[in-house]
């Protein structure tokens, strides 16, 4: 499995059933792919619709149906369509279970970049800065580095998208929960010792006296 995909089936895992949960644009999305057949979990998407699906099939791809970064997606048996206006009533409602979003950053104090790097091209913040604040869990799902540099860090320095709201990260190196005491490592990939993690992390982490084998 490459690292996107061990990270999808993780995060797919911290998933409970009757959850209402929103995808992220980008690896978010492949969280779809790995929900057990028997379980239940309604699939929000920002762009107006719940009931989202896997990803559509190469070739079966419908050009109306896509989630909100324009990707062809499926709907499940049950789907409901509405405007932009209905989606996010939602998510700021508190309707939202969890929320999965990719970053650029995160700290161990919960704040979290993931719209915009200076002097590059801006895409704009999108859902993502209403859903870390309205959405009950915030898990990150990311690669733990970008080209050999630290993505979690003891301070984000690109502009933030919200402050103190991540709960949790996962990567293909392992799981951590963000605490007021800061970044837990509660489970680790095998495939990587304790030193590698801390030494692809630039915050200070703290490692479960029972540190579990990451689940994928």
């Amino acid at each position: 499995m490459n690292a996107k995909e061990i990270i999808a089936r993780r995060v797919a895992k911290e998933l409970k059933d009757g959850d209402v949960v929103n995808l992220g644009i980008g690896l978010p999305t492949m969280v779809a792919n790995y929900i057990p057949e028997n379980m239940d979990i309604t699939f929000q998407s920002e762009n107006g619709f719940v009931g989202l699906g896997p990803a559509a099939e190469e070739g079966k791809e419908d050009k109306d149906l896509v989630n909100a970064g324009g990707m062809p997606v499926t709907a499940v048996p049950g789907a409901a369509f509405f405007d932009s206006a209905t989606s996010f009533s939602i998510i700021r409602g508190g309707h939202v279970d969890a929320t999965v979003l990719g970053a650029l950053q995160v700290d161990e104090k919960g704040n979290l970049a993931n719209w915009m790097v200076p002097g590059k091209m801006v895409p704009g913040m999108g859902g993502a800065m209403d859903l870390v604040v309205g959405a009950k869990k915030v898990i990150i799902s990311m690669t733990h580095t970008q080209k050999g540099k630290p993505k979690i860090l003891k301070e984000c320095n690109l502009p933030l998208t919200a402050a103190g709201q991540v709960n949790m990260i996962i990567t293909e190196m392992g799981v951590m929960d963000v605490t007021e005491q800061g970044i837990i490592l509660k489970e680790i990939n095998p495939e990587f010792t304790v030193e590698d993690v801390k030494n692809a992390t630039d915050a200070e982490l703290i490692v479960l006296d029972d540190l579990k084998k990451m689940e994928i």
